[in-house]
């Protein structure tokens, strides 16, 4: 099936499948995808990008349900989110993908406890050597991986009724593999069919540069694309080459120990015009399955407590901060398609 073919047959299985198609780029319309259905953005409040509840490292070939207890890790994690709404948090967007240990049934549970919206994710992830790349994704074509992440759009994931909110990958570094220019193409098709933003972890920028070329050979804008751990670049010429594309620089990873350098880093991009493309979050978390009590759980407060007084001590005003903490990880999730 050739590409123009296949993204005609995707639309008119989202359509038929009952579900409104994304809004175009210039809609007002913003509506965001979480566990419990879709809202409009501004009901999020303060959005953290990029967080994990639960993973499970053991790899994509051993992972599964019966290695924990689901109620056992609701009642470890829900504190540390009920927390973070005390904080101030309204969302979250759990970024663990399919063969790492996603469970979107759980998240949802935590979400309705907590009252914290909380978004789940379609796509795989090929970083760390492939070893947490579900075996179907090795064998089926991009046009396949598409469909199937497509379908979970549509029907949403495994039987539980909860569509994903974002398009999850995960790619090594440049020169791109064939594995990870492949998810890349899969993801782009999935965007143009559901609107979904694709939140790529990618740790250098040539690699960032090299999945957004792909990106516009596939026809979707850079605006579609959250580079996540931008801030382990060192080159902060490759942020503003990516972020000059319209892509979203995520500078995840935040905690007491980070905080002057982050702090630097979003400095430095709003002195050369991109306050508009920062998004920041801890990575942190998270309920590891298989290590003792789920390990040493990391709070979601350092943004709270330590960097956002640090932003304003730099001089950041409230709307800055508002701009970064809300308004900026509103439009990046936002559903609609981005095409160049």
């Amino acid at each position: 099936m050739d590409r123009r073919k296949f993204l005609k047959t995707a639309t008119a299985v989202a359509v038929a499948g009952g579900i409104e198609m994304a809004a175009s780029e210039s809609s007002p319309v913003r509506k965001i995808m979480t566990v419990r259905g879709e809202i409009d953005a501004t009901a999020l409040g303060v959005m953290l990008p990029h967080e994990h509840l639960l993973v499970d490292f053991i790899g994509a070939d051993r992972v599964s349900r019966e290695r924990y207890e689901a109620d056992t890790v609701f009642e470890a994690v829900l504190p540390y989110v009920q927390q973070a709404k005390k904080l101030g948090l309204g969302a979250l967007a759990e970024c663990t993908p399919d063969g790492i240990g996603r469970d979107a049934a759980l998240m949802k549970r935590i979400s309705v406890a907590s009252g914290v919206h909380i978004l789940t994710n379609t796509g795989c992830y090929n970083a760390s050597d492939g070893k947490y790349l579900p075996a179907y994704a090795r064998e089926e074509s991009a046009d396949t991986l598409a469909a199937r992440w497509i379908l979970e759009w549509t029907k949403g994931i495994e039987d539980t009724g909860i569509r994903p909110g974002f398009i999850k990958i995960g790619v090594n570094g440049a020169p791109l593999s064939a594995m990870d220019q492949k998810l890349v193409r899969a993801a782009a098709q999935t965007h143009l069919a559901t609107g979904l933003v694709i939140a790529s972890h990618t740790s250098s920028g040539s690699a960032a540069l090299e999945e957004l070329a792909i990106l516009r050979e596939e026809g979707v804008d850079g605006s579609a694309f959250i580079w996540v751990h931008a801030q382990a670049e060192p080159d902060t010429k490759c942020h503003r080459r990516v972020a000059e594309q319209r892509a979203w620089l995520e500078f995840d990873g935040i905690s007491c120990e980070t905080i002057a350098a982050h702090v630097t880093l979003v400095k430095e991009n709003v002195y050369y015009g991109f306050l508009g493309r920062i998004l920041v979050s801890h990575d942190a978390g998270w309920y590891a399955v298989g290590e003792p009590g789920g390990g040493a759980f990391r709070p979601f407060d350092a943004l709270f407590t330590t960097f956002l007084p640090s932003l304003r001590e730099a001089g950041f005003s409230d709307s800055d901060i508002q701009r970064v903490t809300r308004d900026n990880p509103h439009e990046a999730f936002a559903i609609r398609k981005r095409t160049v």
